[in-house]
């Protein structure tokens, strides 16, 4: 059954282009163990050089993206065009050599390890799908409908809140093994949560988004985000999967490591080029509305801390330990984007409203989510 979808005249349709997230996520998930690894080393940090560094690479490649975006339009909208059957050929490169090693890390033999910590996983299942989505569109809704009700018209303030609530049904898959890392967290059953929010994904998505984009009064089309998962996490699941049964028959527990480690200079060209493609798709509405940068960045803001703050404290109360807790709390905190964009564009255009609050969302969620990891390090004297 084919449905309207709520999107700006003229902007371009039913095109999947995604975040640069998801290269920046596969780059450094190579940093993360396997499952017969443990993280026991404070002395030893998981980041490299261009981790360790990475707001400096990202805001670098963002002003190169915006400036040649606004220097030379014509040649990002001829890359634009490069596209077969709605996918960009030029992208698509970059995301399937970025996906397919990212995919590689989560080991679904662990799932049988989930009755052992089940308050932990509980935390981390609540969390992102019957709390984080619900929030998001709340404070969507609150601010740009009431408070920034002046500041924005109404038909963009339905996208902006349609690109946050995409960015809230969207849960992290890759990244979270070097958040875990970061606090020292157990790898194993970092790798158990990842595994079943991704297979939870594949069937909660698209309903949960189309339930509460319908809550904005924006009719979506299922089609399109059916199509949405299956792209860009159904395929790489079972790509990612028969690849690591492959490299663990071979008895090595290191292969995997080796394997996304090799795949580490392709990520960073692929990452940095797809930050500038991105940036300079956006450019010209960048430059043109600061102002709704910092107001779409304000409840993105209090959704991430809040959304730590409440699952912390339920750990810390509920007596999780800190290497189970603060990995839970950071995996409900960050994001999918990769799959928030490309459902964006794909729904509402590349130049709307609602592609630009998932760009923003990207924007946030390294700073952030480095402010929550010292955060957790120094209260982890607090826990068990």
């Amino acid at each position: 059954m084919q449905s309207s979808s709520f999107q700006p005249s003229g902007a371009p349709t039913h095109r999947f282009r995604p975040s640069f997230s998801c290269l920046l996520r596969a780059l450094i998930a190579h940093h993360s163990h396997s499952r017969r690894s443990d993280v026991t080393s404070s002395d030893v940090s998981p980041l490299g050089l261009f981790e360790r560094y990475l707001s400096l690479w990202v805001a670098i490649c963002i002003a190169a993206g915006v400036g040649l975006g606004l220097m030379a339009p014509g040649a990002f909208q001829a890359i634009a065009a490069l596209e077969i059957a709605n996918v960009n050929l030029v992208v698509a490169v970059f995301i399937w050599v970025m996906i397919f090693p990212m995919m590689v890390n989560i080991d679904f033999s662990s799932l049988k390890d989930v009755g052992q910590k089940p308050k932990g996983l509980c935390i981390t299942l609540v969390i992102n799908w019957l709390v984080k989505p619900f929030t998001m569109a709340a404070l969507g809704i609150l601010f740009f409908e009431y408070i920034f009700a002046g500041l924005v018209s109404p038909s963009d303030a339905k996208e902006y809140i349609a690109g946050m609530i995409l960015l809230g049904v969207a849960p992290c898959t890759a990244m979270v093994f070097v958040w875990s890392q970061l606090v020292r967290g157990d790898a194993n059953y970092t790798l158990v949560q990842v595994s079943i929010n991704d297979l939870i994904m594949v069937f909660a998505f698209a309903p949960l988004a189309a339930l509460l984009l319908g809550v904005t009064d924006i009719v979506v089309p299922w089609e399109t985000l059916f199509y949405s998962v299956l792209l860009y996490v159904v395929i790489p699941l079972v790509a990612g999967y028969f690849t690591r049964k492959a490299l663990d028959a071979s008895g090595d527990p290191e292969r995997v490591a080796e394997f996304t480690a090799k795949m580490k200079p392709y990520s960073v060209i692929g990452l940095l080029a797809t930050v500038v493609l991105l940036f300079g798709f956006q450019a010209q509405t960048i430059v043109d509305e600061p102002l709704v940068i910092v107001l779409i960045a304000v409840p993105l803001l209090l959704q991430s801390y809040g959304i730590f703050a409440i699952a912390y404290v339920w750990g810390y109360f509920w007596r999780v330990p800190f290497t189970t807790a603060a990995p839970a709390a950071l995996i409900g905190t960050s994001n999918f984007f990769e799959l928030a964009v490309a459902v964006a564009i794909s729904l509402f255009g590349l130049e709307s409203g609602a592609a630009l609050a998932t760009v923003v969302g990207v924007l946030v969620e390294v700073p952030v989510m480095l402010s929550l990891v010292a955060l957790a390090n120094r209260t982890r004297h607090m826990f068990a």
